[in-house]
């Protein structure tokens, strides 16, 4: 194993030397790709270096590397590679990597933004662990959607997101189509259980469990437990109730 990562580290070398003697001489750059006929795991490896603008702009231009998303991942990711360059290949990306350009602030913000829209066109499209996996990294347009998933593990995943702000999920909380995994799941999340406005987003929607609504009551304020009496659509004991404990605190 030892002496195969060596020859593999020594291949990789050995092109990177090639590569860079060539410079920006699209036709040697060329030469050199079709004398050496590298793998796509050699060619992203070299991606990560750096290599010519030149070769960047052949690969997302000559097929067969302009076919292959792990190749143009590489491309896109590459920090050399322009913003027009990196505009045209995302399209031929796979989830994963859109969702690291998304994430790479050093990247242009409109290559960001296509990312995110191409990863939204693609969500419906992917597996459960690939769901979960991307509500781990996703970036705060995915998570609204991701936030709405049917897989109560997607939910929790994307609650985990350190991306995920407060506002934003008490913005969640509030939609009239909330999931009640969403809400059940909040109500868990040793993250979010005790942040104030989470907990009075919970009582405030109409689709929140009677027993998760209940329990947020004591931890709120007179004024919001006034709100809470009046809000339309709730269950008139959880408004009730809101009357008493406000009073309580009131009295106390």
């Amino acid at each position: 194993m030892r002496a195969r990562a060596r020859e593999t580290t020594a291949d990789l070398d050995a092109l990177h030397r090639a590569l860079l003697a060539a410079s920006e001489n699209t036709p040697r750059l060329r030469e050199v790709l079709s004398e050496r006929v590298p793998d796509d795991n050699l060619l992203l490896a070299v991606l990560r270096r750096a290599v010519p603008l030149k070769l960047l702009e052949l690969l997302g231009a000559q097929p067969p590397w302009s076919e292959s998303p792990r190749v143009m991942g590489g491309v896109a990711l590459n920090p050399r590679a322009p913003r027009a360059l990196l505009l045209k290949v995302l399209p031929a990306l796979y989830w994963r990597d859109l969702a690291t350009v998304a994430v790479t602030m050093r990247l242009p913000a409109a290559a960001r933004v296509r990312a995110e829209s191409l990863l939204v066109e693609k969500l419906a499209e992917l597996r459960l662990g690939d769901r979960i996996t991307l509500a781990r990294l996703a970036t705060t347009p995915l998570l609204r959607l991701l936030l709405a998933d049917a897989d109560v593990k997607v939910v929790r995943a994307a609650l985990l997101n350190p991306r995920l702000r407060e506002a934003d999920l008490v913005v969640a909380l509030e939609q009239s189509f909330v999931s009640l995994a969403l809400l059940r799941e909040v109500a868990e999340s040793t993250r979010w259980w005790n942040v104030y406005a989470v907990r009075l987003a919970l009582v405030l929607q109409p689709r929140t469990p009677l027993g998760i609504a209940l329990a947020q009551l004591t931890s709120l304020v007179p004024r919001d437990l006034g709100r809470v009496s009046s809000a339309p659509g709730l269950v008139p004991l959880v408004q009730l109730s809101a009357l008493r404990v406000a009073r309580r605190s009131l009295d106390s």
